[in-house]
């Protein structure tokens, strides 16, 4: 039976959680005020004036629909496409033999200290060059080519434990490398596949540089975001609705898979746990 947390760490876990909720009712107040209310502050609930205008203003000037839809094909696509080959190439160096595999895994691995801003202008002129500029896959194939080092790297940490017994037993039973993995191995990585997932969703999500360089008649929530905040006016209330609405989808994402994410998946032999 587990003990009982100290009351401290209860206090501190409080008081982070209301430093974090204090921004989020501010945002939330924000986007249902007037502009002079927000003026005033948001915080004066009894003096200010509630208004959805702001909402009405960002659906009717702004393409929001349009963009969540973008932002969702980007997501999903970067998302699954990570999440079906990283767990294929992390059994691939962790189990098989093949020449330079360790150098491979080096280099890709050495992508985690790799700064974004350090391959955009050779992708710009090769998506200029191969005419996928203003194309979504412009944007995919980075997700997925840069994602490859933390989720190689977190697969290939879960088989350090899995039991080489299963793979020999499966060798013996006349499986080959492609069998094994997928009848033996990739039952068992569940949890490793599924905080890959919500990982690399996150990620994509709310991702700003990739999509506002490379795309052009579509664009992403987080560009849409960046386009509301005007010259001259801030702006606050309508930046606060396409704020809450950019953040909604990966929060619901996150709170869904989150046991997912969270537990660790016992490998057994057979049998339910």
């Amino acid at each position: 039976m587990a003990g009982r947390a100290p009351r401290w760490i209860i206090l501190v876990v409080g008081f982070i959680g209301c430093l974090w909720i204090v921004p989020v009712i501010g945002i939330v107040a924000t986007s249902l005020q007037t502009t002079d209310s927000i003026a005033r502050g948001w915080w004066h609930f009894g003096e200010n004036q509630f208004s959805l205008q702001a909402w009405y203003t960002v659906w009717q000037t702004y393409p929001l629909a349009g963009s969540l839809w973008v932002s969702a094909k980007i997501t999903l696509t970067a998302t699954i496409l990570t999440m079906i080959t990283a767990p294929a190439a992390a059994y691939t160096f962790h189990y098989l033999r093949f020449p330079m595999r360790r150098l491979w895994l080096i280099i890709i691995i050495n992508a985690f200290v790799l700064p974004q801003q350090v391959v955009i202008i050779p992708l710009f002129q090769l998506w200029r060059d191969v005419g996928l500029l203003d194309n979504m896959a412009a944007v995919v194939i980075p997700f997925v080519g840069l994602s490859y080092a933390w989720a190689v790297f977190l697969v290939k940490s879960f088989l350090e434990d899995f039991p080489k017994e299963l793979i020999e037993a499966a060798k013996i039973d006349g499986c080959g490398p492609i069998r094994t993995f997928t009848q033996v191995v990739l039952p068992n990585l569940i949890s490793p596949i599924a905080a890959c997932g919500i990982l690399q969703f996150l990620w994509c999500w709310n991702t700003l540089l990739l999509p506002m360089l490379f795309l052009r008649s579509d664009i992403s929530l987080t560009v849409l975001l960046a386009r509301i905040a005007g010259t001259y006016d801030p702006n606050l209330d309508q930046q606060a609705v396409a704020a809450i609405v950019t953040a909604v989808i990966p929060l619901s994402i996150f709170l869904l898979f989150q046991k997912q994410f969270a537990a660790g998946n016992r490998v057994s032999s057979g049998g339910k746990e």
